[in-house]
């Protein structure tokens, strides 16, 4: 179910950035841009990122260590996959503590001509580490269930 929810808000977002783009853009050539376009538009594609990124993980479809893996026997793949995982999740367990911080201290911190504050952008990373966790532990519970 939250993987259905993911999806709807990373569609949403795409929609959004696509049609904000659009109607700024054809504002723009008409003589009349709309100013605060570009970073409204920027903070939607910043979370649509961060979206992505834990769809992808989910999918096995990020980053991996794939030619290591293929050259090792199943036994020795799977502590392997088990060992990169729990790397994983402590650096992001890691960074999250930084990420938090970092939100808190942005807030104050206004960008653009709507004066978004800071922490709206900043919190993508907190969402973005806590949505890569639960994803990663999900998979190390996998992993660790399966045979070799």
């Amino acid at each position: 179910m939250l993987r259905r929810i993911e999806y709807a808000c990373a569609a949403l977002l795409l929609v959004a950035v696509v049609l904000l783009v659009g109607i700024a853009s054809v504002a723009r050539a008409t003589g009349s841009p709309i100013i605060w376009s570009i970073e409204v538009a920027q903070l939607l594609f910043l979370w649509l990122c961060i979206l992505s990124i834990d769809l992808a993980l989910q999918h096995d479809r990020h980053f991996g260590i794939g030619l290591l893996l293929d050259n090792v026997p199943p036994g020795a793949r799977k502590l392997v996959e088990i060992v990169n995982l729990l790397v994983m999740i402590g650096l992001l367990a890691y960074l999250m503590r930084f990420a938090w911080k970092n939100t808190i201290l942005m807030h104050p911190r206004l960008d653009g001509a709507l004066q978004i504050p800071g922490s709206y952008f900043h919190a993508s990373m907190v969402v973005g580490f806590a949505l890569m966790m639960r994803t990663l532990a999900i998979q190390l519970l996998q992993r660790v269930r399966s045979k070799a």
